[in-house]
């Protein structure tokens, strides 16, 4: 994955502001971002007790790093009665997937930079 490789889920100028710029510090919120992800993705489902808790964190990381898109799904589903989850949990899981995928060619193009010195 590369630069160019970008769907625009995640507008990394947040990111930036957030970290003034330092690629380092991106770089350890992207980690992390993605480590939070692993753990919580599991629980985006109502079969777990935990899943509005899981779309809280989702939630709060995804507009930390720029994934509006991600983030507005997690406030939807996390809003809804549990009858209505389901299908807004899928939507969740969807941007999450899109989100990490930008996520990933955003920490190559920081991972090259960081080569070129």
């Amino acid at each position: 994955m590369a630069r160019r490789d970008l769907s625009g889920a995640v507008d990394f100028s947040v990111l930036e502001a957030m970290t003034g710029g330092d690629d380092a510090i991106s770089e350890e919120v992207l980690a992390l971002f993605v480590q939070q992800a692993g753990l919580w993705s599991p629980l985006l489902d109502v079969r777990h007790e935990g899943w509005r808790d899981a779309a809280h964190t989702v939630r709060g990381a995804a507009a930390g790093i720029g994934a509006s898109a991600l983030a507005e799904a997690c406030a939807v589903a996390e809003a809804a009665e549990k009858a209505e989850a389901p299908p807004l949990l899928d939507r969740v899981r969807d941007a999450l997937d899109v989100a990490l995928a930008d996520v990933a060619a955003w920490r190559h193009e920081l991972m090259l930079r960081s080569l070129r010195g």
